[in-house]
């Protein structure tokens, strides 16, 4: 693409209150957290830092009713990080909105202002 050309950013976040409950970065991170079963592994995979990571899955578990991230201690058999059932079905449905708003880019209305731009 030009360095001119129009483009459209769509970026979706879901608001609890004054804090985002979800957004392209926590959906990135629950699915490195899914991936590597931890969540300081789950960010080193996206290059953050543990102490984001762990801001962001708190956020995350106080802004929905149910968590989407569980953790068991280091030491144990079960050591690391889950995401839950319901913190998948989130994901899931927060991707399929993504999808949606990505469609957005075919529509007329964009169209018609992408020609209109300078």
């Amino acid at each position: 693409m030009p360095a001119n050309s129009p483009e459209l950013k769509i970026k979706l976040q879901i608001y609890c209150g004054g804090e985002i409950a979800m957004g392209p970065g926590k959906a990135d991170l629950l699915d490195a957290i899914d991936e590597a079963g931890s969540i300081s592994a789950g960010a080193r995979r996206i290059g953050m830092s543990y102490r984001r990571a762990w801001l962001l899955v708190d956020t995350m578990n106080r802004c929905w009713n149910m968590p989407l991230v569980e953790t068991a201690p280091g030491g144990r058999a079960r050591a690391g990080a889950l995401v839950t059932q319901f913190g998948r079905e989130v994901l899931g449905r927060y991707r399929r909105l993504q999808k949606r708003a990505e469609a957005a880019r075919k529509d007329e209305a964009w169209i018609w202002l992408e020609d209109h731009l300078k």
